[in-house]
């Protein structure tokens, strides 16, 4: 706790909420959830917050501390874990998801109820409850015991709303069409968006997991609808990025876009703070920074697939191909755990091929497990990221004013990757052959486009600088999504403190629900 403040207020008296923001136990989520969290503290007058991951994820982030299953400070923000029934780890795309998400539930559900026990012991008692997509269950915890709680959305607003309208009365129109990629659906208050920009898991088809997420995801917007008119939804977007999708659900949820949640954006005295975040995975110390440096400007292809996505065997010998053929220096993130994959349909290939490949290409390449992203996009010599459209890495390419090359696999990176290409024009989408593998020349091409000195490339360049003003401009003091963090804070504070004048924060109050 910082000096001179308590949960009952600072030293001039007012309240300083405490917030616990559960994460599901991947970077996708972790990422934005510590960084939300370092916003909490800058601008929303916490008083403290505190982050909850599985036990696993847990000892990932802080494989040296002394007591990795125990709690981990650091200033005003703390880290404690909840067992989610897998403290070893578990495979996010091993089969039978459906009973991992279950145990995750009933498991996660009891250990969350003893850690806001023994944070109230501890003279920090939470008053607002933040939950990452996936872990909807955290809510019910809190309204049983009288604790509001608001989902943190880590995907785009436009995926928010077309899965609202999806679970509310629409499943149809996606389902008479789901064979057809290229069909257009039309949901209300939204617009015309394809099969194939959709996320992936409302076509479920044979995919257990998909099938899986789907109803996980149908779990969540039945808590939403659980917790009363216009629930509160923090999303990791702006205005000025998807006003539309945010507006289209200004009647049925309570839409705070508080991102997008970028360090590289945030105002100055944030950005050092900020840049204490814990990888799951270590970065390699090939000296790839130093090697950047040798590169002239805007000329290097950078290539990664994000925490969770196994390339399969075909794809990565084409991304190979490809990168080698167009003749341009490249940075590749393979991570080890797609290098050891024991399918070999899905494999990354094997460092020295990886290896081989770079020096057959001249020494014009290096690759690397695992690098420092949003220090490589930063990079002047860096000129087109080419990516699976995860959320995270799209606002990371945004906030650098990187072009993109996209190559959605699945779930919202559809989505993400029409955003890129057709809303905001700051990259170009791989078409996909039958297999769902960006082919070596399909490849070339696009890298092409993005880096060439044509008219597509420059505008590509000129709107990619111009949606990271925008974006920066969002987060400083005083604009849309500083004022929305702002509005949500003091609404948290504002019911907290008349839960505590009127008794009432050992059971349910007003504040639960809408009335936040």
């Amino acid at each position: 706790m910082e000096d001179g403040v308590t949960e009952r207020g600072d030293s001039e008296g007012r309240f300083k909420p405490h917030f616990l923001i559960v994460m599901y136990p991947v970077q996708g989520h972790i990422n934005p959830a510590r960084r939300l969290a370092r916003r909490l503290i800058h601008v929303g007058g916490a008083a403290h917050v505190t982050l909850s991951t599985s036990v696993s994820g847990h000892r990932r982030m802080f494989p040296c501390s002394s007591s990795p299953d125990d709690e981990v400070t650091d200033g005003p923000i703390s880290f404690i874990p909840f067992s989610d029934g897998n403290d070893e780890g578990t495979d996010p795309g091993a089969p039978d998801a459906r009973r991992r998400f279950a145990r995750t539930r009933s498991v996660g559900s009891q250990t969350l109820s003893s850690i806001l026990d023994r944070l109230a012991a501890r003279g920090r008692r939470v008053t607002c409850v933040l939950y990452t997509i996936l872990l909807h269950w955290a809510a019910d915890v809190a309204r049983q015991r009288g604790i509001p709680s608001a989902l943190c959305w880590i995907q785009p607003a436009t995926v928010l709303a077309a899965l609202h309208r999806f679970f509310h009365g629409h499943e149809g129109l996606v389902a008479a069409h789901a064979r057809d990629p290229m069909h257009a659906v039309s949901f209300p208050g939204l617009p015309p968006l394809r099969i194939r920009d959709l996320p992936s898991f409302l076509t479920p088809e044979d995919d257990d997991t998909q099938a899986a997420l789907l109803e996980s995801f149908r779990e969540v917007f039945e808590t939403l609808d659980r917790e009363g008119p216009r629930p509160r939804v923090l999303v990791n977007t702006c205005e000025a990025s998807e006003g539309d999708a945010l507006g289209a659900l200004e009647a049925e949820l309570e839409l705070y876009a508080v991102g997008p949640l970028v360090p590289a954006l945030l105002p100055a005295q944030e950005v050092k703070d900020a840049r204490s975040e814990a990888d799951l995975f270590a970065p390699d110390e090939k000296g790839y920074m130093e090697w950047l440096e040798a590169q002239e400007a805007r000329s290097v292809v950078y290539v990664s697939f994000g925490s969770l996505v196994v390339m399969k065997k075909k794809q990565a010998e084409e991304m190979r191909m490809g990168l080698r053929e167009s003749g341009r220096p490249y940075l590749w993130v393979v991570r080890r755990d797609s290098r050891g994959s024991t399918d070999q349909e899905e494999c990354s290939g094997t460092e020295e091929e990886e290896e081989d490949e770079a020096a057959a290409a001249g020494g014009a390449g290096m690759v690397v497990e695992w690098c420092d992203q949003l220090e490589v996009l930063a990079h002047r010599a860096v000129g087109c990221f080419v990516t699976h459209c995860g959320w995270n890495s799209v606002l990371e390419s945004l906030a650098c004013g990187v072009p993109t090359v996209g190559a959605p696999q699945w779930a919202d990176q559809g989505t993400n990757a029409r955003l890129m290409e057709e809303v905001w024009g700051t990259g170009l989408r791989g078409e996909m052959d039958e297999e769902g593998v960006l082919r070596c020349e399909e490849l070339i091409r696009c890298l092409e486009v993005v880096m060439g000195e044509g008219e597509r490339a420059r505008e590509m360049r000129t709107r990619a600088q111009a949606w990271r003003e925008r974006a920066r401009e969002a987060l400083a003091p005083g604009g849309s999504s500083d004022q929305s963090l702002r509005a949500f804070t003091a609404e948290v504070a504002r019911c907290a403190d008349a839960a505590c004048e009127g008794g009432t924060h050992d059971g349910p109050t007003s504040c639960t629900g809408s009335a936040i």
